[in-house]
């Protein structure tokens, strides 16, 4: 049952937010099974985005945004002929094909894994750590928004404690991809570090398609880095069944988060992430 998970990130606040929307006083914390359908409700999404100009991030937390976000857009999903398919910069084509994505979003463990993901976003972290080179110890700086800093770091890491590393790595991919497919696609990697992360990928991964260009390069580093994030996960745990399924599944899990963004974030993706 996922909700557990979402009690895990609500705040005190966002459950209140969440009885007063939808008059269900403490349903949530009584019967955390209620909590998808709450979040799911239209009334909870009318209180958080229904007075323009009013910044949502007033009302409730980034987890509780993003996951009525998820929601709201897999419900529209539900309701779509075709989607404005995202093939390159500022270029859009009607795709039939939408099955995919409603099947993608109506798992409540995927639903949950983008809200979660897209909010740990609105928060990154860098830093730096000392490694031992031919020449002496020396600071390697890292940062969660850059794909090869992270793979730098997974490198320097005991095999043990690369697991969450590759996850993260994994996780910006698709961020990336998903919310920033324009950036993504043409200016995050410059030629040299294009071939250094390339040379990241396994064989399979880079014969597998003829596309050389970011998102190509991203979507495959992401289903690498889950699958590899995966095999280290407990086997019995739910997460490590999603890790397996999006690593399967990036380009599909990619494609809601670009229907997402364009009907719903990209007015405000570069205020409330540190990618902007």
């Amino acid at each position: 049952m996922v909700g557990p998970l979402y009690l895990e990130h609500l705040s005190d606040a966002d459950l209140r937010m969440l009885a007063a929307a939808t008059e269900l006083d403490d349903a949530a914390r009584r019967d955390p099974g209620r909590i998808e359908a709450m979040i799911d409700s239209p009334a909870v999404f009318r209180r958080l985005f229904g007075t323009p100009g009013r910044d949502p991030l007033l009302q409730g937390s980034p987890f509780l945004l993003f996951a009525v976000l998820v929601h709201r857009a897999v419900r529209d999903l539900g309701q779509a002929s075709f989607v404005e398919e995202w093939v390159g910069p500022r270029q859009r084509v009607p795709v039939f094909d939408v099955g995919g994505l409603r099947d993608f979003g109506a798992d409540p463990m995927h639903r949950f894994f983008l809200a979660e993901l897209l909010a740990s976003y609105t928060h990154v972290a860098s830093g730096s750590v000392l490694v031992q080179t031919r020449r002496g110890w020396r600071r390697r700086h890292f940062s969660e928004l850059d794909p090869l800093r992270l793979i730098e770091l997974a490198e320097l890491l005991p095999v043990a404690e690369r697991a969450s590393v590759y996850r993260r790595l994994g996780d910006l991919s698709l961020f990336l991809t998903g919310v920033f497919p324009d950036y993504a696609a043409e200016r995050l990697v410059v030629e040299r570090e294009r071939r250094r992360l390339e040379r990241a990928l396994a064989t399979a991964d880079r014969s597998a398609t003829e596309r050389r260009d970011g998102i190509w390069l991203l979507e495959s580093l992401g289903r690498r880095a889950y699958r590899i994030a995966q095999q280290a996960a407990d086997r019995r745990s739910a997460m490590a069944g999603v890790l397996a399924e999006v690593s399967q599944n990036f380009a599909v899990a990619r494609r809601v988060l670009n229907f997402m963004t364009d009907r719903y974030l990209f007015p405000l993706r570069r205020q409330w992430f540190a990618a902007g």
